[in-house]
């Protein structure tokens, strides 16, 4: 009405003419206040955030206030309470738990996530799952989604192969916190050991993984899809495992450390600081030479 008046030049008589309005219609004003409305459910908006209309109308009528239920769920939906709003799920007081190196397999498996993208800019998430022992990598799962479902199912397959660990070290991911894997792990004795909120270096093992297959796979390499993802990580994998040399383990391989172990023969090695020493001397020789 208003922009017909405003382009034609004309007065609200005529316009209403135009488009078939009463005049009376369009005179009318509201007399309608609706501040105490407002005011009652910002109230409980804010001591009842995570209650909706149903929860505050039977407030509003258990204080004997008598407001037409239409004209409170008017007054709520303009004031967008009825948009869901989320809200940040509490954790519970993390023990701090000392990062040490278990005496034998699958007493302590440790995971973690991490993410990147194809040469198309669509993101993809890798899990990793790696035995604290001997740093053995159990599982590097690719995918665009990896839920906690998906977590459930890459366990079972592993403890299946391997057998079930004790307990297993993660952060506070909403996948690791989530009901399905709780609910898994309590159905298998397994122990769910959370490190402290922002603290990483408290699943170290791991953290340590992710670096090494970070600067190998994800940042050495264009992936034009998963698959040329899931191919270079399953063949790094059974390079690392069987021969990748780790100072925490004398300089052995994950899987020749744990044949020594389990042998009773200790790995043959030099001692971690002598393989530094010997790994240093080599690349300042190798420097000179150059």
């Amino acid at each position: 009405m208003e922009e017909i008046k405003t382009e034609q030049s004309i007065s609200t008589v005529r316009a209403c003419r135009i488009v078939g309005l009463s005049t009376s219609a369009a005179y009318y004003k509201s007399c309608k206040d609706d501040s105490e409305v407002i005011a009652k459910l910002e109230s409980l908006a804010h001591k009842h955030p995570t209650r909706g209309f149903g929860v505050y109308y039977g407030r509003i009528r258990n204080e004997g206030l008598v407001w037409n239920h239409k004209r409170v769920k008017r007054v709520y939906d303009l004031l967008k309470l009825n948009i869901r709003r989320k809200h940040k799920r509490r954790l519970p007081n993390r023990e701090k738990i000392t990062l040490e190196q278990p005496d034998s397999k699958n007493k302590k498996w440790s995971m973690d996530f991490m993410s990147d993208a194809l040469t198309d800019g669509r993101k993809f998430r890798t899990f990793n799952l790696i035995d604290d022992f001997n740093r053995e990598v159990l599982a590097v799962e690719a995918d665009t989604s990896l839920p906690a479902r998906r977590v459930v199912r890459i366990l079972e397959r592993v403890i299946w192969e391997r057998g079930k660990p004790e307990s297993i070290r993660v952060d506070n991911g909403p996948e690791f916190i989530s009901n399905t894997l709780e609910a898994f792990c309590k159905q298998q004795a397994i122990e769910l050991q959370f490190i402290k909120p922002g603290k990483p270096m408290q699943n170290g093992y791991v953290e340590r993984f992710n670096r090494t297959y970070r600067e190998d796979i994800l940042d050495a390499y264009l992936f034009n899809n998963l698959k040329q993802v899931k191919q270079l990580s399953d063949d790094w994998v059974k390079d690392y495992n069987s021969f990748h040399p780790h100072q925490s383990l004398k300089g052995d391989s994950p899987i020749g450390y744990l044949h020594a172990v389990e042998s009773g023969k200790l790995p043959t090695h030099k001692t971690a600081a002598e393989f530094t020493t010997f790994n240093s001397s080599s690349n300042n020789n190798s420097n000179n030479e150059k």
